[in-house]
């Protein structure tokens, strides 16, 4: 059993696609899972898992919500190094030190195009920055994100098909899943 941290996108978001973190524990457990921990309400997962890779876990896990829950959910799931490496590539340091709540990653199943990434920064009117590092593109906004305008031309240049969470989230979940003899990529 390997360790992996999985992220679902689009649950428990205005009310849409709700389903609570103790019921999605049983549920993972129940199918086979074990040592399922959940982190706020928004769709953290770290669990142990004998899947061959993040690839296959993503389907797997997937194919559980819509069976138990009746929704069509996108899991992105990382290693604890994979997580790692997120963490030790992130170009925003001194940001994330100094507001991490402004500060976020979003988890792609496939890398980015840069020129695509670049094309958004280009887009982008506000002081929002970007940085995109394989299957991750890393954001800050100096001035908040509730009115940034900044998601949305992210969203249209590069696809709304990733899944994005805070600075401290990310720390958090780096603490429930430490690198250690866990499946690596």
């Amino acid at each position: 059993m390997a360790t992996y941290v999985a992220l679902l996108r689009g649950i428990n978001v205005g009310g849409n696609k709700m389903i609570a973190m103790a019921e999605l524990r049983a549920a993972l457990t129940k199918a086979g899972f074990s040592n399922v921990r959940t982190l706020l309400q928004s769709g953290n997962v770290v669990l142990d898992a004998g899947a061959s890779s993040p690839a296959k876990l993503e389907s797997q896990l997937e194919a559980e919500v819509k069976k138990r829950f009746s929704l069509e959910v996108e899991f992105h799931v990382r290693s604890p190094a994979e997580w790692a490496a997120v963490i030790e590539a992130n170009p925003f340091a001194a940001e994330a030190k100094a507001d991490p709540s402004h500060l976020l990653v979003t988890f792609y199943k496939t890398p980015l195009d840069k020129a695509k990434v670049k094309a958004a920064q280009a887009a982008i009117v506000g002081p929002e920055r970007l940085h995109a590092e394989g299957r991750h593109l890393y954001m800050v906004f100096p001035e908040g994100i509730g009115r940034s305008k900044a998601t949305i031309v992210v969203g249209k240049v590069l696809g709304p098909s990733g899944t994005a969470r805070n600075w401290n989230t990310v720390q958090k979940l780096a603490a429930l899943a430490p690198v250690r003899g866990s499946a690596s990529l």
